[in-house]
Order: structure tokens, then C-alpha cells, then sequence
């Protein structure tokens, strides 16, 4: 018969399709007997399920190894972690709710609830763990007036929001008690004849530091990313102090600090300060840890800024001084930008290392003049020297609780925000 479609020459045709629903293989055969004309053949065959290939054991066994293989392979991890980490965590929760005492044949835990949480907040530890409350000033209450009405716009916006959840809401409740009560012991011991607990001197470590450590390192990195002579040397010189021992750089700002015996000791006597020792006064102890801090930690920030601004694009930089643009401006709208995300990560993980200070004070100062320089970390080492090992896992407990607090308050506020504004 003459096909109205095939026109041409074509050779013997075989299609096979295969139906998955009804298990049916059409087999059409097309034989050209001359242009123009085709004699075609439709056969239909049925298999049956029974007829399907079956999977072989060893490729059953294949495709389960490779089902379970990654659990397999991150298993060994994953109790690493629970070992390490996760059960020590919880051994110490415990202890922070038990009272340690020695018993015949070893020791014994009692457990005594929150009574280790009780003394340091209202008990015989207040003083010690929160600082010495001083009455209130004028000056105190107007800045602890203006935080509230601070934290109480930022509860408002979030509520005049138009998508508010439970969790947001509480996240963000919690987080103005805690920073309101923080402000209300800081404006309290800070000054008019209040003394510092452990707590604030922690907090006056970790952001007067960070601040000093941010600057320097910035500005070092500014300079050193300059085309001047000699730059490789310098860069190589301010790593030095990651490179010294916590323990070392503590001995040597303790001898550095000695009015009169040190090697600064002509300087000193210049400057008449002979009879003047830092320890004998609480600020001048914490400026003394405060300087050999940031010392210490300036290179951390220095190297991790200096390889953000190398990595910047070049282009945006040689438009912008063809455009007339200065030091500043090129500054302000193109470096700062460039490299804010690197440095709200640096800082952050500053921020967590700087809150477990405990090698300096301890060297230094031994925690001296009395408590004025000790740190969390420092006061719960005092306890477990002690053996009131309750009492400084409450202590190790809220200082994880502290780090916690203002790293989430870091991370959800401060660098989302702010890099979200880029």
C-alpha cells in the first residue's frame, strides 16, 4: 500500500518500546519495497512478571553497604564527640548539682540541687562571683535608664513586625533581662566604692581587649598591605607573639612591669613611678593583663585581616582613585564592606576564646591585689584547688552560659544584620 508520510529510501527499520505499566513489548517491523510504498508488520508479545530479572544476593548485599556506609564512616566521629565532649559536659553537670567530700576508700558525691548556683548569687560566694554593690548614683541609674529604653525599642520594632514568632519573642525577652541585669551589675560595681566580681572583671577582659586587639590589628594590616620597603620583614615580626607561650609572655610582662628590678627600671625612675607597683592597685593589675592581652592576640587579628584585604578585587580600588576618590572614601565604601564579614567572624571567634583568661592573671598577678583580677575561669580553678569541685563546675556552668549568651546575641544580632546590610 502507498504511505502517505514515508516519501523516501529508506533501509529495514526494528523499533522496540517497552511498556513498564502492562509489561508489553511492541515490535513494529518496516520494510521499504520502494519509494513511496512500505509494508509493515505490528507483533505483540506479553512477558510476565515472573520473567523480570531478579536482583543477585551479592548486589542486595552491595546496595545495603552502600546505604549504611555513611553512617558507618561517620560513627567513629560521632563517639569521639560524645566522648570528649558530650559526656564531660553532662559528668559536669552533675558535679555543678552534687557536693564532692572525701570518704574512706576514695570520694563521694551528695547531691544538693542548686545549692552551689544559690551561693554564688545570694551566698557566701556573692561577693566573690558578682562583685560588691555600691548605692546608686545619678550617673548609674541615667545609664542603666538609657539601656532599658534601649532594649525596650528593640522588643517594640521587633513586635511591630509583621511576622513575630513564639520563639523569636522569647529568644529576644531573655535576652533583655540578661542584658539589663549585666548593665545593673556593671553600673553598680564599676564605680562610688563597688568592687568587681569575677563576672564583670571576665567581661571588662573580653571587650576592652577585643576592641584594642580590632584596632591595632586593622591598622597594622592597613599598613602592612601598603607598597612599601621592608613590609615581608615587619609582617614577620608582628606574628612574633603567637608565637610565645601564654605562660612566657605572662612572665615577661610580670618582669616588664617591675618597677624595680626590671629591664624598664631607668624608665621607670625617669618617670619617677620607683615606689609605684601596678598589683598594688586593682585597675593598674588590669591594665597590666590588659596590655599583655592584647599583645598576645593583636597578630591573630592582624593575619586573618591582612589576607581579607589582599583577597579584595583590585578593579573596584583603581575605579575609584580614577574617580577622585581619598584614602577614606576608598576606606569607607569599598574596603570596609569588602572585609566586615571576615571581621565579624574573627571577632566572634575571639570572642569566645578571650571569655577562658586564666594563664595571665594567674602569673602575673595571682589573681591579685585579692580578687581583682580573676577571672571566671581563674575563680573556678581557685574552687577546684580547693576540692569544692561543686562549686567550681557551677562556676565552669555559668561561665558556659555567659560565652553562650553574647555569642548568640553576636551571631543573630550583630554580624546577621550587619552583613545583611551590605
Amino acid at each position: 500500500m502507498k504511505s502517505a508520510v514515508m516519501r523516501n529510501w529508506n533501509p529495514i527499520k526494528l523499533l522496540s518500546e517497552r511498556s513498564k505499566a502492562c509489561n508489553t513489548v511492541n515490535i513494529i517491523l518496516k520494510v521499504q519495497l520502494k519509494p513511496g510504498w512500505a509494508l509493515s508488520l505490528h507483533i505483540d508479545t506479553m512477558t510476565s512478571a515472573a520473567e523480570e530479572p531478579q536482583p543477585s544476593r551479592f548486589h542486595t548485599v552491595i546496595t545495603t553497604a552502600e546505604r549504611l556506609a555513611g553512617s558507618v564512616f561517620i560513627l567513629p566521629t560521632v563517639l569521639a564527640l560524645l566522648f570528649l565532649s558530650i559526656f564531660p559536659l553532662l559528668a559536669s553537670l552533675y558535679v555543678s548539682l552534687a557536693r564532692f567530700k572525701i570518704a574512706r576508700g576514695g570520694f563521694a558525691l551528695t547531691f544538693v540541687g542548686f545549692d552551689n548556683y544559690k551561693k554564688l548569687f545570694i551566698g557566701s560566694e556573692q561577693t566573690h562571683f558578682l562583685g560588691s554593690f555600691a548605692p546608686g548614683t545619678p550617673v548609674s541609674w541615667i545609664v542603666f535608664g538609657l539601656v532599658v529604653v534601649a532594649l525596650a525599642i528593640f522588643l517594640a520594632r521587633y513586635l511591630l513586625k509583621a511576622r513575630v514568632s513564639v520563639g523569636g519573642l522569647i529568644g529576644r525577652m531573655l535576652l533583655a533581662l540578661g542584658f539589663g541585669g549585666l548593665t545593673w551589675m556593671l553600673v553598680h560595681t564599676l564605680w562610688n566604692g563597688g568592687r568587681l566580681g569575677t563576672v564583670s572583671i571576665t567581661l571588662v577582659y573580653v571587650f576592652v581587649g577585643i576592641f584594642f586587639q580590632y584596632i591595632l590589628g586593622l591598622s597594622l594590616a592597613m599598613l602592612t598591605v601598603q607598597n612599601l620597603p621592608g613590609r615581608r620583614f615587619f609582617r614577620v615580626i608582628f606574628l612574633l607573639p603567637m608565637m610565645i607561650t601564654p605562660v612566657g609572655i605572662a612572665y615577661m610582662f610580670r618582669m616588664l612591669t617591675d618597677t624595680s628590678k626590671g629591664p624598664f627600671t631607668p624608665i621607670w625612675q625617669a618617670l619617677g613611678l620607683v615606689d609605684f607597683s601596678w598589683v598594688n592597685n586593682a585597675w593598674g593589675a588590669r591594665t597590666a593583663i590588659l596590655i599583655a592581652d592584647i599583645w598576645q592576640w593583636t597578630p591573630f587579628m592582624f593575619i586573618v585581616l591582612v589576607a581579607a584585604l589582599e583577597s579584595q578585587p583590585i578593579e573596584p580600588l583603581e575605579a575609584a582613585t580614577v574617580d577622585g576618590a581619598n584614602y577614606w572614601q576608598i576606606f569607607q565604601h569599598i574596603t570596609w564592606p569588602a572585609i566586615l564579614p571576615v571581621s565579624m567572624t574573627l571577632i566572634l571567634i575571639r570572642l569566645i576564646e578571650a571569655f577562658k583568661i586564666v594563664d595571665l592573671p594567674n602569673v602575673m598577678t595571682n589573681g591579685g591585689p585579692g580578687t581583682a583580677t580573676q577571672s571566671l575561669t581563674y575563680h573556678a580553678f581557685i574552687n577546684w584547688r580547693a576540692l569544692d569541685l561543686g562549686a567550681s563546675a557551677a562556676v565552669a556552668y555559668m561561665l558556659l552560659f555567659l560565652v553562650t549568651f553574647f555569642g548568640m546575641i553576636f551571631v543573630n544580632l550583630i554580624r546577621q544584620r550587619t552583613v545583611e546590610t551590605l
